[in-house]
């Protein structure tokens, strides 16, 4: 999708402006708000992992968070770019893998080759958090506010994302808490968490004014039935973007997060690769969501979707007339609702619909969309081979 697809009202210019444009801009917002810390805001992303539910284009030499899945860019070039110019890229730090580490890079030249962080093993993200809270503090000063978020989401009013991260580090500067940003349920997903607001946080500002409010309980990955059942309740989804001092966190991960306990003092003396040798991989979910009561979660409308498997591209691409969601040089002829993705060659879809078609340089992977939220059975059943290097893999 374009950045930006639509212009949300009342929504704050970016923080780096001229004091002219200030002027001019005014009255379109409230000064309340706008960012007032005394550190500048960081951010630490989480690029690791291939990303296999988008095989065949995801591979080992070519993962998930470099691959232009929901626009021209990669992933991991969205993101960086939808952080700026609020988050500028010599303050963003991106956690990932050794193998991947240079190509990531390569798509992201803007971020200091410093400030690529590569576990020496996948840690788990809450343990790539702690790193990269550690990194924060270490950099910036441990009072540093920094968001925390993933680069494989989607989200269609970035300006709204940016404004939203603004007044989570307002709370965060202020109070000792763990900031969620939080999405309207539009569907009921087994596959995303669940925050259950609770009282408001600020008393003077409702949940339906778009105030922030304490979380009661977190839940990963609700059955169906207790997902209709939270929606019902009001619960919002997990967008994974989180905001919270450097300090705040590292305190809240020793005192809830029993995985990465016996690490963290080590961590903090410098010494990554013992940090890496005594914990236990968890999630930021499982291990500190589900566990701390110092949640706080702030509602966001930046039309936020996880890029998690190929059917959810249909809800994050731009669709064509008939719901088709496709990329590269695709024609559609009474098809409806597919996504296609052309890498090498042309594809033409006729008088389908529901489809996945992969195209690529020597191969060509053709299913369903409710088939492909599962690709698991079909890569244990191919070549390891094929798994790993489908076709002739381009160099983009």
């Amino acid at each position: 999708m374009p950045e930006p697809r639509a212009v949300a009202p009342h929504v704050a210019s970016p923080v780096l402006v001229e004091p002219s444009a200030i002027a001019d801009t005014m009255e379109d917002f409230e000064l309340e708000p706008l960012l007032e810390t005394s550190t500048a805001l960081w951010a630490v992303v989480f690029a690791g992992g291939i990303g296999t539910r988008f095989w065949p284009l995801s591979t080992p030499r070519r993962p998930k968070q470099l691959l232009a899945l929901v626009n021209e860019r990669p992933l991991i070039a969205d993101t960086i770019a939808r952080l700026s110019p609020l988050v500028p890229a010599e303050r963003v730090l991106v956690v990932t893998s050794a193998d991947i580490a240079d190509a990531l890079h390569e798509a992201i030249p803007e971020v200091p080759r410093a400030n690529m962080l590569i576990e020496p093993r996948p840690l788990g993200t809450a343990a790539a958090l702690a790193w990269g809270a550690q990194e924060v503090a270490k950099r910036a000063g441990p009072d540093t506010v920094f968001c925390a978020l993933h680069a494989d989401l989607a989200v269609g009013f970035p300006d709204v994302l940016r404004e939203a991260l603004r007044r989570a580090a307002t709370i965060a500067s202020a109070e000792p808490v763990l900031v969620a940003l939080g999405a309207t349920p539009t569907r009921c997903e087994t596959g995303f968490g669940y925050l259950q607001p609770g009282a408001p946080f600020d008393p003077f500002v409702s949940r339906a004014e778009g105030g922030a409010c304490r979380v009661e309980h977190f839940v990963e990955k609700p059955t169906a039935a207790l997902a209709d059942t939270l929606i019902d309740k009001g619960a919002l989804w997990n967008t994974g973007i989180f905001v919270w001092r450097a300090r705040v966190v590292l305190d809240e991960l020793n005192a809830h997060t029993g995985e990465l306990q016996h690490g963290l003092p080590k961590l903090a003396a410098g010494d990554l690769s013992a940090f890496a040798e005594l914990v236990t991989s968890v999630s930021i979910d499982r291990g500190l969501l589900e566990r701390s009561r110092n949640v706080v979660v702030l509602p966001t409308a930046c039309a936020w979707d996880d890029v998690g498997t190929w059917a959810s591209l249909r809800r994050v691409r731009d669709l064509d007339d008939t719901g088709n969601g496709v990329m590269g040089q695709v024609h559609c002829v009474d098809a409806s609702g597919n996504v296609i993705h052309a890498d090498g060659g042309c594809v033409v879809a006729y008088g389908v619909s529901g489809m996945l078609v992969v195209s690529l340089d020597g191969l060509t992977f053709v299913t369903t969309l409710e088939r492909a939220s599962d690709l698991s059975p079909l890569l244990n059943a191919l070549p390891g081979s094929l798994r790993s290097t489908p076709g002739r893999p381009t160099t983009s």
